[in-house]
């Protein structure tokens, strides 16, 4: 059974265009932000949303937390409708925005962890257990009596986190919650959010345009472009598609690299070069042989194309 189910969800927007000297009304544009999307999760899965700019995620997560009310169509989570039962639905849900917050500003962040559990009317004994838990697996010890605004964006983010389980919900909407992290930060999130997900159960819907958030978290993807859903399936299944290029990096102790056929792109930089090609163009094995015949080889790498290129190159085919 489905924990999400929507069926032909639709939204629109009327956005007012600046009036223009002479006019006494500002022109209207409407703007359909969902066409008619349909689809399910189950209870448990961790399922990344993706798609460019003004493709309408955001807008599906807030129709789905209870923000916002569609034109059209159907959405449960859990059997309830998050507009109609907003009060019901929010109790067993977290969300967090990468760049929004839902903590107080000026307080240290354990003041706002005990007006959110106030809030959520958690009773005193869970809260203490879950808070430690949380507290643990979000490293937040040392920080617990400083104010938001001292953070460093990886620890707000941390804090934001904690603050959206504390009442376990078993549903968490994530929207870009590793926008502005450094990579120490974005892996140490993606092992609490996998531990979340296996050991507690939690449903998780992942907004990001980080595809290696994507590719670390997610085996299922919907890809949604101009308010429609143009896949819904295994990442896998999907990058295959376009995973086409591949790319190997060669230093030589001595030798210099022969011309190679123009099927491949090559760079040099000293004794380095790096290659770009097209297996099908030049199978692997014959690049190689070129490669070890004209020198000795200190250094060599081989490696599939940037996951982010073959979502660029997916988007373009889509016309996003």
């Amino acid at each position: 059974m489905s924990y999400i189910d929507v069926q032909n969800l639709s939204k629109s927007f009327t956005l007012r265009k600046k009036r223009e000297k002479g006019k006494l009304l500002r022109e209207k544009t409407e703007i359909q932000a969902l066409k008619e999307i349909s689809f399910s999760i189950g209870e448990g899965e961790l399922v990344g949303y993706i798609g460019p700019n003004g493709a309408g995620k955001s807008t599906t997560v807030k129709i789905l937390s209870g923000i916002l009310t569609p034109d059209g169509g159907s959405a449960r989570v859990g059997g309830l409708i998050p507009w109609k039962e907003r009060k019901r639905h929010v109790q067993r849900i977290g969300v967090v925005f990468g760049q929004r917050s839902q903590l107080w500003w000026d307080v240290p962040i354990m003041d706002s962890f005990q007006l959110l559990r106030d809030i959520y009317r958690v009773p005193e004994d869970q809260y203490k257990k879950r808070l430690s838990n949380l507290t643990d697996a979000l490293d937040l010890g040392a920080i617990m009596k400083t104010p938001l605004r001292q953070l460093s964006l990886g620890q707000k983010m941390r804090a934001e986190l904690c603050g959206s389980l504390l009442h376990g919900p078993g549903l968490l909407f994530l929207d870009e919650p590793t926008i502005g992290l450094d990579a120490v930060s974005k892996l140490a999130l993606r092992d609490f959010l996998k531990e979340e997900n296996e050991k507690k159960g939690t449903t998780i819907l992942l907004t990001t345009h980080d595809m290696e958030d994507i590719a670390a978290l997610c085996s299922r993807v919907m890809v949604l472009g101009h308010g429609k859903k143009l896949f819904d399936g295994q990442l896998s299944h999907l990058l295959s598609r376009y995973d086409t290029v591949r790319v190997i990096e060669v230093r030589y102790g001595s030798g210099i690299l022969p011309p190679l056929p123009d099927c491949c792109r090559m760079e040099r930089n000293g004794e380095n070069y790096r290659i770009t090609y097209e297996p099908e163009k030049m199978p692997t094995a014959q690049l190689l042989s070129l490669l070890q015949g004209a020198g000795e080889i200190r250094e060599l790498t081989a490696q599939p194309q940037n996951i982010d290129h073959m979502i660029a190159a997916m988007y373009k085919e889509m016309d996003l």
